[in-house]
Order: structure tokens, then sequence, then C-alpha cells
């Protein structure tokens, strides 16, 4: 088999790209090591996406907004505080001109959303169940060898990009080293629903133990982010609902009334891994097989949507048609240097301040929420960061089309 670009891996990250790519009339094939509609495919899960206001500008340039905007919740407020200590800092909107921050999905209606449009494109070719076992890279055409369970085969690609999550096979197999930090702590995800509707509000407590956040979901629904100490995560996992909503609402509180009901309870260990090389020849390594980070902040999937503009658009700008060429690759690993570092970087230092005991890190928290409480000028700075426009944005996240008019 060959084709012009073949994605290694077809959750939130691979498949958006794949979407991307195809209005530049390549050939793609995307590999997938989950069988399509799986229920265990992990991308597809019942997490909340909290998706930037870039984000959603990205996903409507792509085609795929249209298709979620009737399931998605607007992000109204966000109302930020640490746990038993002062400060509370609101951030609205409206004081940028805006109605919204972004939006909540559900990942699981991402996931059919996107596999219905990648089932649709015609130059896209989803490969699943398969899995990559070999990479060989050097030359014209980078070479895959994939077991599609019915013996193995051979995929030549001119590009590659490496989206199979931050187990990276490719990366790897290919030995590219990664800076690596286990903050000790364990995301436990599900659906609650209040009391009192939301409105559009989200909550962030930052803890210790990392963020207690709730967010909006649709209907009165909102989507809960716990993060404990490893060790406490089985405990919390096999509570019972009654017991587990007692315990959610002492660290809640009562600002959205009673939390009555509860989903299902899945749990995310939560590490840092950056690879220290995002391209070589003829290979991209994008989203979180080149940084998965804490979900502080809910920057994740969004950065990884930013990789996938950039690389979209340097694509889509160049006349020679050879996706792979090394120039290209090179210009799209140094225009995602800034936000890259610059997301990982404010991601990183809050966990670590925030898990720090010390009475100096206790003192430097409680000054910085004062002082965004106080300075409109430093909420709308940091609330311009979190919605993902740090330093050269691309033309998607700007509601500009990929190919310039």
């Amino acid at each position: 088999m060959k084709c012009d670009i073949a994605i290694v891996g077809g959750g939130l990250a691979g498949a958006s790209l794949a979407v991307a790519l195809a209005p530049l009339g390549y050939d793609i094939k995307v590999i997938e090591a989950v069988a399509n509609k799986a229920t265990e495919q992990p991308s597809y899960d019942d997490r909340t996406l909290a998706l930037s206001h870039s984000s959603c500008r990205i996903l409507s340039g792509i085609g795929l907004w249209e298709m979620l905007e009737a399931d998605a919740t607007a992000i109204r407020k966000i109302f930020i505080t640490e746990l038993h200590r002062p400060g509370r800092v609101v951030l609205d909107p409206a004081e940028m001109g805006l109605t919204a921050f972004g939006h909540v999905v559900e990942a699981r209606r991402f996931g059919v959303a996107v596999t219905r449009l990648l089932e649709q494109i015609s130059n896209i070719d989803v490969i699943s169940p398969a899995s990559v076992r070999d990479i060989e890279i050097g030359g014209p055409l980078t070479k895959l060898q994939i077991d599609t369970g019915q013996g193995a085969e051979e995929l030549e690609a001119r590009l590659v990009v490496a989206a199979d999550g931050a187990g990276s096979f490719i990366r790897n197999q290919l030995q590219i080293p990664t800076q690596n930090r286990d903050y000790g702590q364990t995301a436990v995800i599900c659906n609650i629903t209040p009391e009192i509707s939301h409105d559009g509000r989200a909550f962030e407590c930052l803890t210790g133990t990392g963020p207690f956040a709730v967010l909006p979901h649709t209907g009165k629904r909102c989507g809960l982010v716990w993060s404990v100490a490893t060790e406490a995560a089985t405990e919390i996992l096999n509570l019972d609902d009654e017991t587990f909503l007692a315990r959610a609402q002492m660290r809640f509180g009562m600002q959205l009334g009673t939390l009555q009901q509860v989903g299902k309870r899945t749990a995310y260990p939560l590490k840092l891994v950056r690879a220290n090389e995002d391209v070589r020849e003829r290979l991209v390594i994008l989203g979180n097989a080149a940084h998965a980070i804490h979900p502080i902040g809910a920057q994740g999937f969004n950065l990884a949507l930013r990789d996938a503009a950039v690389l979209a658009e340097i694509l889509a700008d160049d006349d020679l048609g050879d996706p792979g060429e090394t120039g290209l690759l090179h210009t799209y690993s140094a225009w995602r240097r800034q936000d890259q570092r610059g997301t990982i970087a404010t991601s990183d230092g809050m966990t670590r301040l925030f898990s720090h005991p010390s009475p100096i890190a206790a003192g430097l928290r409680t000054t910085g929420l004062i002082a965004h409480a106080i300075l409109p000028s430093l909420r709308r700075y940091s609330a311009i960061k979190a919605m993902g426009y740090r330093g050269r944005v691309p033309r998607l996240a700007l509601g500009e089309p990929l190919r310039p008019v």
C-alpha cells in the first residue's frame, strides 16, 4: 500500500488532523488499533472536552463544529478558587467582548461526529483495527509494517504523523527521548447532576492533589474532574454513589445546590510526557504523543488541535506538493515551539505550585489569585492565552479559511 500521508492513531488528535488535511487533496490513511465504533476506544469515552474559543473556530473551519454545536454547552463564566485559601477569580468573557470562552462537548459525542465525517470523505481511508509493528525512516518514503489481524502488510507514505498517544509506539520505536514527570495524581472523571442549573458556569478549585473541576454540560448535567492522590484513586472509584456524592459535595460546597446523581466513574493517571523532538525525516509527532500534559486549565486537546491547524496550514501553503519535505516539517516545529513551551510551562508550573506544601508557595498562590481578581488586564491576559491565542496563531483559529483567498 502507498499513500501521501499516514496518520498513526485515530483518536481525538489523529482524526481531527485527517479531517483538516482532507481538503488539500492528499491520499490519507488513518491507522487505528481499536475497531471502528468499538466501545472501548479510549479517546471517545464519557469525558467532557473543554474546547477553547480558538478550538471551536478550528473545528468550524474543518467542518466538524456544525456536527457538534447542537450538543455543545457554552462556558459563560469561570470561577477559580484554592481549597481552604482566600481569593477567588471570576473570568467573564464579556471583558473581551465575547459571549463564551469556549464550549464543553462529550468526548463520545465528538467521536461519533468525527467518525461519521471520516466515513464520508473519499480521500481518507481508515484502516482499523490495525497496529503498527515497525517503522523505517529514510529516503523519499517512510515504511510502516502493519498488523491488521489477517497478516502483515507494508504501507509506504511520504509523511507519517504519529498521533498514537502518550505511550506512542512510533516515538518509542525510533528511540526519541522524552521528558517525564509523574505528578502522583489521578483524575477521577464522571458526570454529575446538581440541584441548581449551571447556567454555563465552570468551577475550578485548585488543591494540593490537582484541580477539582465542574464543567457545564447538556441540560443540568456537569462534567466532574476530581484529581486525587494516586494512592487514593481506587478508594474513590469504589465508593457507592451516595458516599461519592457526599465526598464531592464536601469538596465543592453548595455552589450548585445538592449534587443529586453521578454517572460512571473512570480514572486517568496524570503525568507529563514531552518528546524532545517533534519532527524527523518525513515524520511529525503530534498531540499527546508529543506532549501529554496535566489537565489543569484543560489545555491538552486544545493544544493538539492547534498542532493540527498549523500543520494543515503549512501544507496548504506549500506549492511543491510533497507533505514530508524536510523544510516544511522544520517550519512546523519552529512555529509550534512557543505555544507548546508556554502551554506546558503554565500547566506544569501551576500543578507543582499548587501541590507544594511550603508557606511561601501558599503565599504566592494567594497573591496570584488576588491579583487576578482585582486586575482586569491580568485576567484578560490569562484568558486570552487559555483560549489558545498564544504566539503566532493559525488561520483556522482566527476564523479564516485554510487556504488564503
